[in-house]
């Protein structure tokens, strides 16, 4: 595979679709701080509320990379002060977001209640792994476990072993910050048509649970059975999966339709006999094997080369190091070092307002006196750091 450097993106014209757009995020971890790395990407003015002594990650404030384009300042919501001070922020905002337990955000003095009191306009986003009520609601949680309630997780990984955890992509992030984004988004549309604002409840257990809706039509409709490698996009057909190759790389086959399933046969070296075991799903298993065993014969980059520009539907599967140096994603600038180590560029493109990686992650209260300036909130600048 031709290595390529991941270059900076060059300088927008403007500043992203949400110029103009203010938002507090009172620190937390996981789902709530990407969802606001993604809408500072976009242009909003994100202005993080750290507490002293932080969320306890074990990662640098300075190389979470989720604390990019965001401006932060530093606030005891414990102490005398602090709960006013994050009052005076919510009140010239359009959007914040909280993760706290149910009932936290309340105890500390700035739920929606009375934050929406000083600001009416305001759309307040809740991020959560079971969401502001039901019966685990008050309890601890993480990704897996969210994805383990939804059959989500029962989806993934071989038939003959455990479900396998998907990092945490598709709960925290899919499920949880792309989902509560969507909401605070459409809820700030109503708001500035209505005058109203609202309170957002963003589940991951209801995000997960929403992704799974074609697979539950497809299972409704008989096209689905409930078990792990059974189906078309689980690794049950031998057209769409993962292979390994001599030198124990991989190889991500999804040729699903007829005319790139033929394309992928005559390169892979299927013979006729062999490609034409795909029109009989009881004959899988022999074409799996034939895939395979071709697959084995070259190493992966090798069959990269093969495979290169063609509608096979067929690529590498490539690590966290070398994604960044493919061929196309360093040409669309899909990673960048703008703006410190290699990391994923702002995402979707806008042709009118591009985003940006404008600023490297924010320290823990490096903008109290700017935000306090820029966002007229005196209290913030007296409040006690702790």
């Amino acid at each position: 595979m031709t290595a390529a450097a991941p270059h900076p993106s060059p300088a927008p014209p403007a500043a992203g679709p949400l110029a103009g757009v203010r938002v507090v995020e009172l620190a937390g971890i996981g789902p709530g701080p990407f969802a606001a790395m993604l809408l500072a990407d976009l242009g909003a003015d994100v202005v993080r509320v750290d507490r002293p002594g932080g969320p306890g990650l074990g990662l640098a404030p300075e190389d979470d990379l989720t604390n990019r384009n965001k401006r932060s300042v530093l606030v005891d919501l414990k102490a005398p002060g602090g709960a006013r001070a994050v009052l005076d922020l919510a009140a010239r905002a359009d959007l914040l977001i909280e993760g706290y337990r149910p009932g936290v955000a309340e105890r500390l003095g700035v739920g929606p209640q009375a934050c929406l009191a000083r600001n009416p306009r305001l759309v307040y986003g809740r991020m959560t792994g079971w969401g502001q009520e039901g019966p685990l609601a008050a309890t601890a949680g993480h990704d897996i476990g969210y994805l383990a309630v939804t059959g989500a997780l029962a989806m993934t990984g071989p038939a003959d072993r455990p479900p396998v955890a998907p990092a945490n992509l598709l709960g925290d992030y899919a499920g949880g910050s792309l989902y509560l984004v969507t909401g605070l988004l459409a809820a700030l549309h109503h708001a500035r048509a209505h005058g109203e604002g609202q309170v957002v409840d963003a589940a991951i257990v209801d995000g997960a649970a929403h992704l799974t809706t074609m697979i539950h039509a497809m299972r409704a409709a008989g096209a689905w059975q409930d078990r792990r490698e059974a189906n078309l996009l689980d690794g049950g057909a031998p057209f769409y999966g993962v292979y390994e190759t001599a030198d124990g790389g991989h190889m991500a086959v999804g040729a699903l339709e007829e005319r790139f399933y033929a394309r992928f046969a005559d390169l892979l070296g299927l013979t006729a006999e062999q490609a034409a075991l795909r029109a009989d799903p009881a004959r899988w298993p022999r074409l799996r094997e034939a895939v395979a065993e071709r697959f084995a014969t070259r190493t992966r980059d090798a069959w990269t080369e093969v495979f290169a520009d063609a509608d096979a539907c067929t690529a590498p599967v490539l690590s966290l190091a070398e994604a960044p140096h493919h061929p196309h994603l360093a040409a669309r600038g899909t990673f960048t070092d703008a703006a410190g180590p290699v990391q994923p560029a702002p995402a979707p493109r806008f042709s009118a307002t591009p985003a940006a990686l404008r600023t490297p992650p924010a320290r823990p209260g490096a903008h109290t006196a700017e935000v306090a300036r820029d966002w007229d909130v005196p209290a913030l600048g007296a409040a006690p750091a702790g």
